[in-house]
């Protein structure tokens, strides 16, 4: 893959560089929280319980991205959503420790919006969070950490707030959790929204996809497992990493996402856990926009006592 990837980064960072110039002078061709609710025939997701199974250039064509994707005519969004592609971009934007250092559902609520970075041979790759699930520690029965379980594997979950806790299911795909406080206790990334680096995205992407359809640009990074492909994410290379000093790995100032804006469901491939578990509103995510894993058929928010 990362041979591939070479032969991608000075195209990339020609197009990331036209992008930035975009987002930052023409708020109407930015792609970010566009609002749209386009089926994806090529979802994988996971969670820390049960574990669900989850041609334009010439790079485009390696990369097998939709052409279509890559018109302006798809991305009207608002003067803050541009202004969001631009934070990513500023130095001294990266979130530090006192971010991380809050409890589960807080954290996982609060890191929406929020600009997820992975260096990839020297480049940046990069995507807003919109798409999270809380497990809650000990008496979580979801969770990796029920009845306080603790195992080399599972061990970043208990160390500090902001440590990057990467692991993988059914041998082939991974899943990229942040530590929050409690003991136990972190968040599930789940979907993120393409900012920087799309065509290296549709190369890790690509690396086991069967279906040789074009890949549209929702479709990179919608879904746990996807998005540690498109961003070359494995245990390997991005577990138990401290996200507040790492320079592998990393999360920026983004926006904050209003509370009316976030959508409250149950999580994702986790009936194992039982009904009261399975049940629990502990997935959150930004309505209506287009690169979340799963809608609710009801976008109506649930209430956390439920």
């Amino acid at each position: 893959m990362s041979k591939r990837l070479r032969k991608l980064s000075n195209h990339h960072t020609k197009v990331m560089r036209t992008d930035l110039s975009l987002a930052t002078s023409d708020p109407t061709v930015s792609p970010y929280f566009t609002s749209s609710n386009d089926a994806d025939d090529d979802e994988s997701s996971c969670s820390t319980t049960g574990e669900s199974r989850d041609n334009q250039s010439t790079a485009d064509s390696v990369c097998n991205l939709d052409p279509d994707e890559t018109t302006s005519k798809n991305h009207q969004p608002s003067l803050q959503q541009s202004q969001v592609a631009a934070s990513s971009m500023l130095p001294g934007r990266r979130l530090t420790y006192s971010f991380y250092n809050q409890e589960c559902v807080t954290l996982a609520k609060a890191l929406l919006g929020q600009v997820m970075v992975r260096m990839i041979d020297g480049v940046r790759v990069s995507g807003v969070i919109v798409e999270t699930e809380s497990y809650l520690g000990g008496e979580d029965v979801a969770s990796h950490s029920h009845n306080n379980k603790r195992t080399p594997r599972n061990e970043p979950m208990y160390m500090k707030p902001g440590t990057s806790y990467v692991y993988p299911i059914y041998g082939m795909y991974y899943c990229f959790n942040v530590s929050s406080q409690g003991d136990g206790s972190c968040v599930l990334v789940r979907a993120l929204e393409p900012l920087e680096g799309m065509a290296i995205m549709a190369v890790g992407r690509n690396q086991r996809r069967k279906n040789t359809t074009p890949l549209k640009t929702h479709q990179l990074c919608n879904g746990p497992s996807k998005l540690c492909q498109a961003l070359d994410m494995t245990k390997d290379s991005c577990n138990k990493l401290d996200l507040a000093t790492s320079n592998v790995l990393w999360l920026e100032a983004g926006t904050s996402i209003p509370e009316s804006q976030v959508v409250i469901g149950k999580r994702i491939g986790i009936e194992s856990a039982g009904e009261e578990w399975a049940n629990k509103p502990l997935r959150f995510y930004v309505a209506d926009n287009k690169f979340v894993s799963v809608f609710e058929k009801k976008k109506a928010n649930q209430s956390l006592a439920s």
